[in-house]
Parts: structure tokens; sequence; C-alpha cells
């Protein structure tokens, strides 16, 4: 009875038909997260059989105010784990696996995707979304694409060859800042967050904790003798001696020998028993001594202002006028005083080893406004506008709570935004750097949110996107094309939400557009050049036949018509394994590219059997129609033959006898493919397109 009365209302508004379909159906859900949490309640409270959840997550004390599957003691747990687990309580007629994984893995390959009859996307990375789109469309499987940001968001259903697919719009990539304007010469605030983050903690990679991807700005490449306070101890001497061999600068070698020793010495002293001075070494070495090092490179400052070094026993006696300490640099690097951002200095009663105490105690007093400092405001103390003097205190604090880490055994402290020792680093490190840059500070929570790479998420968002994901999903089953919509969460009270009509592919889209097929191999015995010949075909029973090709695996040139070295390579020595694509490119572009998906041979293939199986039949990608091209220009005329244009003739309303425009004119058209006639009955030895 209890199960009866679970399934009336959903078969009342599904219907009998398709209410009995739901038990059968094969659903992948990949994300746990604020959208996936949501979603997978939905699904499993609307009835459908099988679904297959997967996320590669762990559970952090952030995500519980909006992915309420979880609870506080399941923090570090998997997400996909404990979101099966909690959500196989609501309906037990559903078969829930959860799989704690990389969606890019190998095994999750064409096969594998090939196994579900619709997979809806609850990701919050740029690079996994496209994986999933790619291999949907690969496989013919269904796709319901998803995100969002504060109060936005967004679903879009895919289907291959009917509709846009998640590349036919290119999407804005991840913004990278050089390495030299994190290290030398920032102008923004999120330029010393970055540096604090990654220059005085270890480069980590974190998978950003969204519902939409927002990357934060990140190093093109990881920048060369990085120096870490709380990162492993790496010797870069090596490389300096190096440099020294190739005939660098000597004495830009010298100074980096000195800033590295210095480094080392106060990395060491962090490490061992707490001395009085461990922390002062440290900040005036980072925000003094670093600083003279970068202002002995004049040439830097000739068109940019210089930055202030920053003198912290002064600062914390209240000594210390940042203003006076900048004009007097400018004024030593030939510059006027220029305006920059106001950096609160008050005066404190300790010196630098001391700073409003010390560990915890410090921390707390600092950001709750309770410190020496008499800038204290009123609200949050995470919302607090910290003065000079606050961040020197929080410098000081955070430092020795993870120097106190270091002394305990842990080998190195890498940034976490739920670790309060490394944000409040972060945040006072930050402030320091950007005060003597003459950059605004940050509060603690707009660090948080700017390192964190936190885009406010909100749960009626999340339910409302999960909602709509549904019954785009359901549409899909009905095979109602008619029906599907592109829908928008807008914050516009007046049109919450916006639906568009599905679009057509985009003809240029190099994912949707291209010729899929599927090769079954052992990558060991499979050798490029016979694979490649064999997809071709001989052009007359199937395939396209010979032609000059050029060969790619993601962005990696593999061959081509000048240069065939891999061709007698297998592909297990190329790296090319299960899961991945190979992407054959027609030369003249006369045909679309075959993407082959590479697949593993079935398990009683024999041994001694074929190295691949070829699908069936080859692909043959369509020709592409190149646009005729006539050719409507005549050889341009000599330059002397070119004279001035004479002022606009008086004609009294008669017809002039000469043409009515000027040489000049006459060529602009000629080189837009336009012939102009000077008169009527002008013949013309070119084969044109007359228009008037």
């Amino acid at each position: 009875t209890k199960n009866a009365g679970r399934s009336v209302h959903a078969k009342a508004v599904l219907g009998e038909e398709l209410y009995a379909r739901l038990p059968r159906t094969k659903v992948l859900l990949v994300g746990a997260g604020g959208i996936g949490c949501e979603l997978l309640k939905n699904i499993v409270l609307t009835g459908f059989g099988h679904i297959t959840l997967l996320d590669l997550d762990t559970i952090d004390l952030s995500n519980l105010n909006r992915q309420f599957l979880f609870k506080k003691k399941d923090v570090k747990q998997s997400k996909a784990l404990v979101a099966a687990k909690t959500a196989s309580t609501f309906n037990p007629n559903v078969r829930i696996t959860p799989i704690h994984g990389n969606i890019k893995e190998p095994q999750f390959d064409i096969a594998w995707f090939r196994g579900f009859d619709l997979v809806l996307n609850a990701l919050d990375n740029l690079d996994a979304r496209r994986h999933v789109n790619k291999m949907c469309i690969a496989a013919n499987i269904p796709l319901v694409e998803s995100g969002t940001a504060g109060y936005l968001g967004q679903v879009q259903p895919i289907i291959k060859d009917r509709t846009e697919c998640f590349d036919c719009i290119p999407k804005p990539t991840p913004k990278t800042f050089p390495v030299c304007t994190i290290r030398s010469t920032p102008s923004q605030p999120i330029h010393c967050i970055v540096w604090a983050k990654n220059y005085l903690l270890p480069l980590v990679s974190h998978d950003v904790c969204t519902e939409q991807s927002s990357s934060l700005p990140r190093f093109p490449e990881e920048p060369p003798n990085v120096l870490q306070l709380f990162g492993e101890d790496e010797d870069s001497g090596g490389e300096l001696d190096d440099a020294e061999k190739q005939g660098e600068n000597a004495q830009e070698i010298a100074t980096l020998r000195k800033e590295a020793l210095a480094f080392k010495t106060v990395r060491a002293a962090l490490r061992t028993p707490p001395k009085d001075k461990q922390v002062s070494s440290a900040a005036k070495m980072v925000f003094h001594s670093d600083i003279l090092n970068l202002l002995s490179m004049a040439d830097m400052w000739r068109s940019r202002a210089p930055p202030t070094p920053l003198a912290f026993d002064a600062i914390a006696d209240g000594t210390f006028s940042l203003d006076a300490k900048r004009a007097e640099v400018q004024s030593q690097n030939g510059r006027g005083h220029r305006k920059s951002a106001k950096v609160p200095v008050t005066k404190g009663n300790q010196g630098i080893s001391g700073a409003s105490g010390s560990g915890s105690a410090g921390t707390e007093k600092t950001l709750n406004g309770t410190s020496s400092s008499a800038s204290s405001a009123t609200g949050l103390k995470d919302q607090r506008s910290l003065s000079l003097h606050d961040n020197l205190d929080l410098f000081v604090a955070s430092t020795e709570k993870l120097a106190v880490r270091l002394r305990a055994g842990e080998d190195t402290i890498s940034f976490d935004k739920d670790d309060d020792d490394t944000l409040d680093f972060v945040t006072a490190a930050a402030n320091l750097r950007s005060a003597a840059y003459g950059i605004a500070g940050k509060s603690r929570w707009e660090v948080k949110e700017m390192a964190g790479n936190i885009i406010p998420a909100i749960a009626t968002t999340n339910a409302i996107i999960a909602g709509l994901i549904v019954l785009q999903a359901l549409h899909l089953l009905r095979k109602l094309y008619n029906a599907l919509r592109n829908v928008h969460v807008q914050f516009k009270p007046s049109m919450p939400l916006s639906t568009i009509s599905m679009s057509a592919p985009n003809p240029n889209c190099g994912v949707c557009r291209d010729t899929y097929a599927e090769l079954l191999c052992d990558p060991a015995r499979t050798v490029l050049g016979d694979l490649v010949e064999a997809i071709l075909g001989d052009g007359v029973t199937d395939g396209t036949g010979a032609r000059d090709v050029s060969v790619y695996e993601d962005k990696r040139v593999l061959s081509d018509p000048d240069w065939d070295d891999n061709n007698d390579r297998t592909l297990e020595s190329l790296n090319v394994t299960r899961g991945k694509f190979l992407a054959i490119v027609d030369e003249e572009g006369e045909w679309g590219t075959i993407q082959v998906a590479v697949g593993a041979l079935p398990p009683n293939h024999p041994s001694d059997g074929p190295a691949f199986i070829l699908p069936s039949p080859l692909p043959k990608p369509p020709r592409k129609v190149k646009p005729a091209t006539p050719t409507l220009k005549r050889s341009a005329p000599d330059d002397e033959e070119l004279e001035p244009s004479a002022k606009r003739i008086k004609t009294n309303g008669t017809v002039p006898s000469g043409p009515s425009y000027s040489p000049s004119k006459k060529k602009r058209l000629e080189e837009d493919g336009l012939l102009l006639l000077d008169h009527a009955d002008e013949k013309m030895d070119d084969d044109v397109i007359l228009i008037d």
C-alpha cells in the first residue's frame, strides 16, 4: 500500500506509459555537488530505476549550506558514495550505483556511455563538461547540460544532429597572468592574492567547488625558482648554475642566489623550535628586502610606479607613514607622487614579535576588531576592513600557527579555503603586498571568494535548475523534440525564466560536426599507419580512399603528409589508449574530420587474432562544399595612371560625359571585388556577376 501511494501522483502527472518506462531507464548523473544533490533527489523520487552517480570530489565543510544530502559527519568522504546512500532511502525501488572517480578515466569509454539511455550533467568545470559533451555526441546518447552562478542558471538539452552541442558556442577561457606580473609588478588585488596563495604556499591544483566553473587567474606555467615558506625545500642552485653557464646576467644571478639563501634560512627557522624573531625575519624578507631587490632594477620602474618597502617595526609602533614612504621611493626613482589606494595605518602598542598576541588568540583579536587597532569596524569579522596594522597582526599570528603545524610533522601546507590558518595567512600577505604596491586591500571574506574560486551558490537556484533538468529529460524520453527548450534562470523579477527554442548545430563546430567511429583494438599491437590506412578504406567499396591527412590526439600532432616518423609506431608507444580519440584531418580541407574513438577488444577476441576491429561501415565524412569564387577583379591600373580626383563637376542638369567617380574610389571598389563601368556599352573580358 505504501509503494502504491508513493507512485499515485507520479502516474497521474506522467501518464501510465511513461511511468512504466522509468524503472527500466538507465541514467548517468555526472556530478554530486549543488545541482547534483538536488537532481539526484528529483530523479529518485520521479522513479528513474537505474541511476549511476559519478563524482570525483569529496565533501567540504563549505558544501553543507546547499548540498543537503550531506551532514557534518560526512566531511572528507566521497560525495558520490554518501549521496547515493542518503538518496536511496527516498525510494527503495530505485537502484543507485555510486562511482568515486574521474569521468575522463579510460574505462569510461564510448561503449560504457552507450549503456545509458540518458546522461545528466551537473559538473562544475569546463574541461569535464566538454569531455562529457563529446562522449555523448560520439555515443549518440541524449545529454542535458546545466550550470548555475548565483541567481543565474541554464539548462540545455543536447541531441546529436538535432540541436547545438555544448561546444557549438565558444566558451570564454580562464584568464591567466604572466609570472612577472604576479612576481614583480602586480596592479590588481587578484594579483596579490594569487602571489600569496601560490608564491608563499605550494602550488596546488584544486577542483573548483562551485556549481559553475569560474577559474581563478593562474600562472600560464609553473614559475621557475618559486620560493615557498611552507612548501618543499627545492634547491634552485642547479638552475642558477645552468643560467650562469649560458651567459645570463651575472649580477642578476648573484642577486637571485642571495635572495634564495635568505629565503632558505627563514624557511629553516620556521621548522625549528620557536625563537623571538622567526616571524619577524620572514616578514622583513618578503615585504622589505624582496621589494628593495625589485627597486634595484631601475628599468622596471621607468613607466610604472615603484613599490614601497614596508618597515614592520615602525608599523607595529605606529610611526610608519605609508604615504610619506611612497613619496620618498617615487622621488628616488624620478617619478612624481601618484594617487593610490588609501590603506589605514593605525597605531599599535606592541612590536612585531608579539603583535596583538600570538596564535589563535591573536587571530581572533584581529578579525573581531578587539586588537589595539583603532579602526575596528562593526559587522561580521570576515567582512571587516583590515588596517595595515591589523594585517601585520594577522600575518604574525597565522605564520606562527602554520609554523607550529610544520614542527608537528606536516611536510607541506597547501592553501584550502576551509583551512582558517592558510586563509588568514593569504589574507594578510595579500593585503600587505597590496599596501606596498598602492592597491586597495580586501576583507577576509573577499579573499576567500577570490582565492577559493567561489561564485556565491544559492540553494534555490540549484533546486530550480534541477527541476528543469528533469522536465527536459522527460521530453527526451517521450521523444517530444519540439517541446525541448534552452531554459535560463534570470535575475529579473518580471521574467525569472526565459525559454529559447532549440537551434540547429553550428555547421562549423569542431565537435558535433565531426564524423565519429569506434575502433576496438589492442594498442600494444596496433600500428598508427596501418590503422589510418584501414580507416580511410579503398574509396570504392568503403571509406573515402587514400588521401593526404594529418592525425592528432587531442592537441598532439602524431603525423602529417610531411612527417610520418610515427606511422610505424604502436598506439601504446604513442600513449593513445582506451578512451582517447584520434582525429584524422584532411589536408586539403575537402572532407570533414573523422574522430576515431579507441576502445578495448571484446573479452573473447583470440590472442592471435587481428590487432584491431574496424567499424562497419567505415566512416565517410561529408565533403565540404567550397563556395565558388568567380574572378571579379581586373588587373589594377598602374599608379601613374591614377590621377588625383578633381572637384565635383557642375553638370547643370546635363549628363556628364566622363565617369562620375574618382580613380581612388574605383580602385577601392575593385579591391572589394566590384567593377564600375565607364559607360553602359563597355565590354568585360572577365567572368563577372552583374548586380546593377
